[in-house]
């Protein structure tokens, strides 16, 4: 049978096959971006795989037909509108099958060779659909054998790009150009499916195409779909870049919101220094502990333990060495324990450990192997440093069912340990309890004692050595308890430096003292000094400054009457903010009076720049003072280095005229001491003045 002969425009052939290499990268970019959405189940992967239906079945259907258009038969073509549309439907449906099936979580081979056979068939009704729609007449005869091999071509084909597009589907490092490449190979196995569908297709001489009149014309026709393929195409792509970009700031966002909320969470339940649990997550932990030993009827032990020595090491190497000493401290104590037991800092030198039990006697084991983790020598910059632990233990039930009665019995247990010579530990017993709750009841009581004006000053006088005139006084703090009579400071002061109450009952003593010293001023007595004790946490306080500048200001008070008494290990701490704290107050033209001396460890070369005015000697120095006594020859080294110095030496705690006339000897400036004068109020002050001014007139 005769044939008419058929012939191929080239640039059509071209378009064609880019149109299937794009329409190819469609594909896979839709599969990505269905699976990205996480399942066709779920409103956003419904859509993406419609959209990606509809554009991917275009591309197909558009490639096709492109090939179509390049087909050229010496009589005039027309395509059927209807059947036209049918092969897009079909294109379409195809597509979106091939989606939902990689979108799948898996693709067992089963499933592939199944979804392979569907789509390819799928496909080749679609081109042959679309060949249909040219309505020839007489029909197009096939060649069973190209017929075949391009059905088999377009199941092969789905294989492959069902295949490519599950495994290319996610997005990861070198994705993009895989797709490019595979792309390449998916959009040649279309073309050459088609091209051999075409090789089959026969068209007898006398054919004619009943779709030239009524159907649509080829001329207009391809660059109709061209444009309006490559347009969709586009549009598809640019929608699915855009959103991939939103989807990976949205990611980027998403993690950043939980590295923060991770970053805000150790910052809130953890200790920042050392990186342990706070108080905020071992009170977390503690219910937690409560409730579990609660339901199993277990024990476990919760243990204050305090660090012996570690305040010297800060205090004489500086808070950067403490710091990483705490930092090495912490780390030891994590790898000694167990990784469900909980070691957690309160602050300062003060950690708690949570640890369940078998029995409560298996505390003890745990207590001394802390203590003897924590005795061995740390080694922090160039200093090999040793501490030793104080530890306090309450057992759950036993020691208490609450959080709070167990963190009140460990604390309780944990001073005994320091009370009874530290670096060991000490279960908790009743007893302690009472001394506990001893210690609450005063610390609320010294909490209301300035509201109620409880506190009062009595002064000691000081003298001119050996025995006058009176040059002066210094200021004492009492307090008028109501159950207790009139306190002495040793029993409180303490408690109010580690509760901070110090610093208000501080500034109420200085205030006190500078009215006092106003008031003896506008009496007359305008030879005389006010001297005021200053605490270590006062001394770092800082606004103290700006509370003497205040005081001064106050009661119009010169400056040089007022003198103001730090201990030597308070000056020697920090010694360069030492030192810039004590200019200011020399600044003012307030005096300096170094208190305690020879107690601590001066170094001379910071003495030497103190801008102060007086060394006091310390009474522990003078209590055993007679001529040739270790201490007699330390007196003296005193008094000749405040002399070197240009220092006025004033000795305290005279109580013999031994001492009296012994201190005389060896240069001192002044005195005070029970010898002398014991701490009065201030008209007992006055009245034992005039006393005494009454008795060196009559001997005169």
């Amino acid at each position: 049978m005769l044939m008419l002969s058929a012939s191929y425009d080239n640039a059509l052939v071209v378009i064609s096959l880019l149109v299937a290499i794009l329409a190819s990268f469609t594909a896979l970019d839709m599969a990505e971006r269905v699976n990205t959405t996480g399942s066709v189940q779920n409103r956003a992967g419904r859509y993406w795989l419609a959209g990606g239906a509809v554009a991917m079945g275009i591309g197909i259907w558009s490639m096709h037909f492109v090939g179509m258009l390049a087909f050229r038969l010496p009589i005039e073509l027309g395509y059927d509108a209807v059947i036209t549309l049918l092969s897009l439907a079909i294109a379409i449906a195809v597509s979106a099958y091939a989606l939902w099936s990689v979108s799948q979580p898996e693709l067992p081979l089963r499933r592939l060779l199944n979804s392979a056979l569907v789509m390819g068939a799928g496909i080749a009704a679609m081109h042959y659909t679309g060949m249909a729609a040219l309505r020839m007449s007489p029909g197009i005869h096939y060649d069973p054998l190209l017929f075949t091999i391009s059905v088999a071509i377009a199941i092969l084909a789905s294989a492959a790009a069902l295949w490519i597009a599950f495994r290319l589907r996610r997005d990861t490092p070198h994705v993009k150009a895989a797709r490019v490449g595979a792309s390449i190979v998916m959009g040649i196995a279309i073309v050459g499916m088609h091209y051999t569908g075409m090789a089959a297709a026969n068209f007898p001489l006398d054919s004619i195409c009943m779709a030239a009149r009524g159907g649509v014309s080829p001329g207009w026709l391809a660059i109709l779909i061209v444009v309006v393929t490559l347009a969709v195409l586009s549009i598809a792509l640019l929608t699915s870049v855009l959103d991939a970009r939103l989807d990976s700031r949205t990611a980027k966002l998403a993690r950043s919101l939980a590295q923060a909320n991770e970053e805000l969470t150790q910052m809130v339940l953890h200790d920042h220094l050392t990186k342990l649990p706070n108080r905020s997550l071992l009170d977390d932990r503690l219910s937690q502990a409560i409730n579990k030993a609660a339901r199993n009827k277990s024990y476990f032990a919760l243990m204050f333990m305090d660090l012996d020595g570690f305040k010297t090491i800060n205090d004489s190497l500086g808070h950067h060495v403490g710091d990483r000493l705490l930092v090495a401290v912490a780390a030891r104590l994590a790898d000694t324990m167990r990784a469900q037991d909980t070691v957690a800092r309160l602050g300062g030198d003060e950690f708690v450990i949570l640890v369940d039990l078998v029995q409560p006697d298996d505390a003890m084991a745990v207590a001394e192997k802390l203590v003897e983790t924590v005795n061995r020598p740390f080694t922090v910059e160039k200093y090999e440093l040793r501490v030793s632990a104080s530890i306090g233990i309450a057992i759950y039930p036993d020691d208490g069912s609450t959080r709070h009665d167990l963190v009140i019995n460990a604390d309780a247990a944990m001073y005994h340990t320091k009370r009874s010579g530290r670096n060991g530990y000490n279960f908790f017993e009743p007893s302690m309890n009472a001394n506990a709750h001893h210690q609450l009841q005063w610390l609320q009581d010294l909490r209301v004692a300035l509201e109620r004006n409880q506190f009062k000053l009595v002064y000691q006088p000081k003298f001119i050595a050996p025995a006058g005139p009176v040059i002066g006084a210094e200021a004492l703090l009492r307090w008028q308890h109501p159950l207790h009579g009139l306190v002495g400071p040793d029993d409180f002061i303490a408690l109010a430096e580690r509760s901070g109450l110090i610093i208000p009952i501080g500034a109420w003593v200085l205030d006190e003292a500078c009215r006092q010293m106003r008031q003896w001023l506008d009496e007359g007595h305008r030879d005389w000094k006010m001297a005021v004790n200053l605490s270590a946490l006062q001394f770092n306080d800082p606004h103290l400054v700006q509370l003497v500048q205040s005081m001064l200001d106050k009661y119009q008070l010169p400056a040089d009457r007022l003198t103001l008494e730090i201990t030597e290990s308070t000056a020697m701490h920090d010694t360069d903010a030492s030192l810039q704290t004590l200019q200011k107050i020399a600044d003012l033209g307030v005096e300096i009076s170094i208190d305690d001396f020879g107690t601590g460890y001066s170094s001379l070369l910071y003495l030497k720049r103190l801008p102060a005015n007086e060394l006091k000697i310390d009474r522990g120095f003078v209590r055993d003072l007679s001529d040739g006594t270790e201490d007699a020859a330390i007196v003296s080294a005193i008094v000749a280095l405040g002399r070197a110095l240009n220092l006025r030496i004033v000795a305290e705690g005279v109580e013999t005229e031994m001492q009296q006339d012994f201190l005389t000897a060896v240069g001192c400036d002044a005195m005070q001491g029970y010898l002398m004068g014991r701490p009065m109020t201030p008209e007992q002050f006055l009245r034992a003045v005039g006393a005494q001014s009454a008795t060196d007139a009559s001997l005169s």
